[in-house]
């Protein structure tokens, strides 16, 4: 019987699948083979740290490793501290390991996790170390997905807090570590070797890198979004490393970035690459429709990506400090101004300027800073001006901004630059003075300033003129004072001659007085009404049943009792629930005298969007029954105007979420349309050409009810001249003499007569 045994252990010795199975079947019958693996195993790890290079026996010990994950949970005594050593082994040794090793014992760490060997905490916790010291592309992708999926399946049905907690505390140690370095620009930088691989474990900025792109990752999906996650991308906004800084600044502009981009699975074909083989390859057609295809697909990629560039505002509402977050990001731009690249600094004034318009913070500085950049000829000036409009708001000083207006309009208005300069500046302008009206006044000459940027308006560009008269309305509506006697517009004038003033600086005007309230409230009431009508019907024919009896059993007093009426109807019935409310079955007609009380519902009620959605719906409705009635072309008018505020509204609710920011386009504004290239013309020609036949005209053939062919007379119209001066007719014309002329002339004569008559 013993050599029995024996023998089976040694054939099950060479054969560890087999021996694996019949553990998971019966783990107590086969437990002094485990055992002898298991020693095995110890042995080898002994050896190991001794020697770590050992590839002869790697194919062995990567199986004999497996199989022990595998049976892991059948001895949990003996197997305990089994994940440690393999975790030790996989971190000491991880630069002497082969590939085959590296994703051999990480696979079997994510399969102990998947038996619950380990907890996800121990997992990440020894993945995390591994990720920026990997310099497989596949093995941090393997890395990295294992680690994201670990964390949505830990955050499924419920958030898993105490893990998100000690993952989000792992990753801004990670964010910390390096924070004390010394600044390194991007100014200069080689811009092909933006991906975060690195050869060096000591490679400063990488393990930062890792943990804002996992955490930007998260809240992308949707797993993480609290404050804390926000926390750890603000601290990497003032990392040393441009490459950290540079992910955290997209991370709240809602932009991709470069380390993204690379990562990216869903990347577009390489353009250069494809053009590159393709200079260097034979010439063929097949050739020339795959690059086509390529540039198509990579034209779609770069618009998806434009069209999803939305600035992330969940993220900058949920700032810890938002005054002070500013104040660092404007003292970081001032002090290494020298050491970042335009782009960065751009990156740097864009979150500042959405964190001053978000939060409406006063961050004076930015705006003498960014005066040196206020020229028409500076590289990115339309995303400089979008920059400083975004951070403006009702509560900036204007004193702060009346310097940027002139400095603005000193350089983008006047006539010896171009129309798309004049337009910029003015919209620009116009964008200011939007969010701060005030910016021009009379004691600072802003109405002399005012009346010459208005008078571009008689432009011949088509840009400036709207840009013009954008200012024009927008000054009719908050400030028409500033405006000459002549531009201010009919109700402007007869605003101003009633009494009516602009809201002073740091003042909010009340929202009580809001158009078609009144519809709304008189909607609601009549809802309310009618419910309560339903309410009372049911009631009423409750009571109704064994009347008789209930009266008997009790007095007409303590139920109201019995009536009198009259038989003309004279007196009136309340039959509301409340005592508090008024008898709604017969409204009470207002008296001639007394003046129409206004609506009190924006003063009870908190209107919600679906109130407001309701309340345009009802301006519409009552604008259309005023049009049918006949009320003239100041009814047309408001009606086209609520329906184009309908329509925008469900444009910026529905398909442009970014419609209440500053973008390029309210800068540069309306634009002539550019000549069509080569290419464009050729695909409006094949356009024009589709449905129709290929070779050959259907003149009259198909366009008659009898096909037939063209007769002499249709023919002759289209001979060419030099046949035609060779016909009899056109001789017989030259060759007439003044005797034959007259006669044709009086001929026509008479026939013209004839004619006329």
């Amino acid at each position: 019987m013993g050599k029995q045994h024996s023998n089976r252990g040694a054939l099950l010795t060479s054969n560890l699948p087999q021996l694996q199975n019949l553990i998971k079947r019966d783990p107590q019958a086969y437990r002094d083979e485990f055992l002898q693996q298991w020693n095995h195993f110890q042995s080898i790890q002994r050896i190991w740290k001794l020697q770590s290079d050992m590839a002869d026996d790697s194919h062995h010990f990567r199986e004999l490793v497996s199989f022990i994950a595998q049976v892991a949970q059948c001895y949990p005594e003996q197997t305990k501290e089994f994940p440690n050593e393999l975790a030790t082994l996989l971190r000491d040794n991880y630069a002497g390991l082969t590939p085959e090793l590296r994703r051999s014992f990480m696979q079997n760490l994510v399969m102990l996790r998947n038996k619950e060997v380990i907890t996800s905490l121990d997992l990440l916790r020894n993945l995390f170390p591994l990720l920026p010291r990997t310099t497989s592309s596949s093995l941090r992708s393997f890395i990295r997905t294992t680690i994201l999926t670990d964390i949505k399946t830990a955050n499924a049905r419920t958030k898993n807090h105490k893990l998100n907690r000690a993952v989000q505390a792992m990753l801004f140690g990670m964010v910390e570590k390096d924070m004390d370095a010394e600044v390194q620009g991007d100014r200069g930088k080689i811009r092909g070797s933006s991906h975060p691989d690195t050869s060096t474990p000591s490679t400063k900025g990488v393990e930062a890198l890792w943990a804002v792109l996992l955490t930007k990752e998260l809240w992308k999906k949707g797993i993480w979004n609290d404050a804390k996650s926000v926390s750890i991308m603000a601290l990497g906004c003032f990392h040393p490393i441009a490459k950290v800084q540079s992910a955290s600044l997209h991370f709240f502009l809602g932009e991709e970035d470069e380390e993204e981009e690379s990562d990216s699975e869903e990347e577009g074909p390489d353009i250069k690459a494809l053009q590159h083989r393709r200079g260097i390859n034979k010439k063929t057609r097949s050739g020339d429709k795959k690059l086509a295809k390529a540039e198509k697909i990579a034209r779609k990629k770069r618009k998806e990506n434009n069209q999803e560039a939305i600035p992330n505002f969940p993220a900058i509402q949920l700032l810890h400090d938002p005054q002070s977050f500013g104040e660092k990001l404007y003292d970081g731009l001032l002090r290494y101004d020298k050491r970042y690249s335009l782009d960065h600094k751009l990156l740097i004034m864009q979150l500042l300027s959405r964190v001053m318009g978000g939060h409406k913070l006063c961050v004076l500085g930015f705006y003498t800073y960014v005066m040196k950049y206020l020229t028409y000829h500076q590289l990115r000036v339309p995303l400089i001006l979008v920059s400083l409009a975004q951070s403006v708001h009702d509560l900036t000083p204007p004193d702060a901004l009346v310097p940027v207006v002139r400095k603005i309009a000193q350089e983008f208005v006047h006539p010896g630059v171009g129309p798309e300069v004049i337009a910029a500046g003015i919209n620009a302008i116009r964008e200011i003075c939007k969010r701060q009206p005030w910016c021009l006044s009379e004691e600072d000459g802003g109405q002399e300033l005012l009346g010459d940027l208005v008078e571009y308006r008689k432009s011949r560009d088509k840009g400036v003129v709207i840009a013009a008269r954008s200012l024009l309305q927008l000054y009719r509506e908050v400030n028409p004072g500033l405006l000459k006697r002549r531009e201010r517009g009919k109700g402007a004038s007869m605003g101003m001659a009633a009494g009516a003033q602009p809201l002073p600086y740091g003042h909010q005007r009340a929202t009580t007085d809001i158009d078609g309230l009144d519809l709304l409230e008189s909607h609601l009431n009549k809802i309310k009404g009618e419910d309560d009508g339903d309410e009372r019907m049911s009631d009423d024919e409750a009571g109704w049943e064994n009347w008789d009896v209930e009266s008997d059993d009790e007095s007409s007093e303590s139920e109201g009792g019995w009536m009198d009426v009259d038989s003309d109807g004279e007196q009136e019935f309340d039959l509301s629930d409340s005592e508090d409310e008024a008898p709604k079955n017969i409204p009470e007609e207002p008296k001639q005298d007394e003046p129409k009380q206004p609506p009190t519902l924006a003063t009870t009620k908190i209107l919600t969007p679906a109130d407001f959605a309701l309340l345009q719906e009802l301006r519409i409705k009552e604008a259309q029954r005023a049009v049918d009635s006949g009320g003239g072309s100041h009814s047309k008018r408001r009606l086209a105007q609520l329906e184009a505020h309908r329509k925008a509204t469900a444009m910026t609710t529905e398909d442009d979420p970014s419609a209440g920011i500053v973008t390029e386009a309210n800068i540069l504004g309306v634009r002539k349309k550019s000549k069509a290239t080569y290419e464009e013309r050729m695909a409006s020609i094949a356009k024009g050409r589709e449905g129709r036949e290929k070779f050959g005209s259907s003149k009259g053939k198909k366009k008659k009810a009898v096909m037939s062919s063209s007769t002499n007379k249709e023919k002759g119209r289209n001979k060419p001249m030099m046949m035609v001066r060779q016909s009899s007719a056109v001789r017989a014309k030259k060759m007439a003499s003044i005797k034959e002329k007259q006669k044709r002339v009086r001929a026509h004569i008479e026939r013209a007569k004839k004619s006329y008559h």
